[in-house]
């Protein structure tokens, strides 16, 4: 896979932990972190979409107890 097509994301600081994006197309995002670029999530731009604004509403704050 190109390096290209993967994009930093805006909030990822300087050296380690940042997270990449890539489109490749309209259906279909992929998502790396820099520690382990081998590993790719898929996922689709609604279920992304609807896991930000979970995570946004507070609705994910429970999963940070366990």
């Amino acid at each position: 896979m190109s390096t290209r097509e993967w994009q930093k994301s805006s909030y990822s600081s300087t050296g380690n932990a940042c997270l990449y994006v890539s489109a490749p197309d309209n259906a279909t995002i992929r998502l790396r972190e820099s520690d382990e670029p081998e590993t790719i999530l898929t996922t689709t731009p609604t279920t992304l979409r609807d896991l930000i604004r979970s995570a946004k509403a507070g609705r994910l704050d429970h999963l940070g107890a366990l």
